[in-house]
């Protein structure tokens, strides 16, 4: 199959990892591959270089961003338009969701035979004259995956009415919607965003022997925060941004007494300054709390084995992909019940708390600092769901199933 998959940037990311293991993955497996992305704007860091780096095209549109700006948002439409009309897919898979929005509409409007100026999108009477057959036979099928939601809680009312507009008219333009949870799909139904038969949850895939057999790094990685070997090791793998829950690891390491407890976040962002400003104002934080600023993907199997425990407090996460990624390397993990995470973490597994329990949080790490045996025993159940929910070639798979059923619809 042609298959061109669009995404707003390539930063490090979790829907960025995602899409390009996919598109190495299909590519490996013989399919015609094109990525279609945006300039990789930010501090978080890029993955484009990789991404050029593989079997496949990648096409950089300079307009497609992910703030909205009306008018760089319309030079990316027309960009998409032209691009995916010359490009044949049989298939187009979008991700995220300004990506979505707009090349989901210029998969199905910018088809042969459609009038873009008809605004009413009454395409069903385009004809394609040379074949002298529906239109709409002429197009891609149009695959979207849903990585979290652009609506939330934390959003204001009229922009989560936006977006639901938006996502409800992109879903009637899509033959199949992709979850990376399985809340995300029910939060897009209870929104009215699609039909349940568009629905497939497939987990987020990732390289799960580099997270099970990593090398001998996690101890000069410890050391390197100044570590002995007594100490209890408390990680987060995220941008420093909002709603990644920084501030709660915070509060709940202040009332943490005991000085061998130390915390890590891993990532950058723009809530930097403030997180340093918050360390540098507290005496029982100050030597205790990490920065390491970016590191690079391959570097994530020795960030996890590093860990004694990992947590993620995001308020908003379709599938935080630390969570599987700290239990392939057989780490215990505290979470937020947030979106997905309940599919992953349980008292088999970790801890879930209420969001925002700070109270919970301390004692939570307290519990585990203090009691390797349990450590031990929610890692090597953690290590035995993940190697089988998160794999990467699995996750292809399931994809590649995904396509070859809506090609025969």
């Amino acid at each position: 199959m042609k298959i061109v998959h669009v995404i707003t940037r390539m930063i490090l990311g979790g829907a960025q990892e995602n899409t390009i293991l996919t598109c190495e993955g299909l590519a490996a497996r013989g399919h015609d591959v094109t990525l279609i992305t945006g300039p990789p704007l930010g501090p978080e860091g890029e993955l484009l270089s990789r991404a050029r780096n593989g079997n496949y095209k990648v096409i950089v549109v300079g307009s497609l961003r992910r703030a909205i700006n009306p008018f760089l948002d319309l030079l990316a439409y027309r960009a998409l338009v032209r691009i995916l009309k010359e490009a044949h897919a049989d298939v187009v898979h979008t991700h995220s969701s300004k990506a979505g929005i707009l090349a989901r509409r210029a998969a199905w409007h910018g088809r042969p035979g459609h009038d873009l100026t008809n605004p009413q999108g009454q395409d069903a009477q385009a004809t394609d004259t040379e074949h002298g057959r529906d239109a709409r036979a002429t197009r891609p099928k149009i695959v979207h995956t849903i990585h979290g939601l652009p609506f939330h809680p934390y959003g204001t009312w009229l922009a989560n009415r936006f977006y639901i507009a938006l996502e409800r008219r992109a879903a009637r333009r899509s033959d199949a919607i992709i979850s990376v949870a399985d809340a995300m799909t029910a939060q897009a139904l209870a929104a009215g965003v699609g039909e349940p038969e568009q629905y497939t949850t497939i987990y987020s895939g990732m390289e799960v022997s580099a997270f099970i057999d990593a090398g001998d790094e996690a101890g000069e990685f410890r050391r390197s925060l100044g570590l002995s070997a007594g100490d209890v090791l408390v990680t987060q793998v995220s941008r420093l941004a909002e709603l990644k829950g920084h501030e709660f690891i915070l509060k709940a390491a202040e009332r943490i007494a005991d000085r061998h407890v130390h915390f890590c976040f891993v990532g950058d962002g723009r809530r930097r300054k403030a997180i340093e400003r918050a360390i540098r104002a507290s005496a029982s934080l100050t030597g205790r709390v990490h920065l390491t600023g970016l590191l690079k993907p391959e570097q994530m199997p020795t960030v996890m084995h590093a860990a004694d425990i990992v947590v993620h407090c995001s308020l908003r996460e379709g599938l935080a992909r630390a969570l599987p990624q700290a239990m392939l390397a057989e780490k215990p993990v505290i979470s937020f019940d947030i979106d997905g995470a309940s599919e992953v973490v349980d008292s088999d597994t970790g801890v879930l708390l209420e969001p925002g329990d700070t109270a919970g949080l301390k004692i939570a790490i307290e519990t585990l600092a203090a009691d390797p045996e349990t450590r031990a025993r929610l890692g090597a159940e953690g290590q035995r769901r993940a190697a089988e929910k998160f794999d990467h070639r699995i996750m292809v798979e399931k994809i590649e199933a995904v396509y070859e059923r809506v090609m025969e619809s």
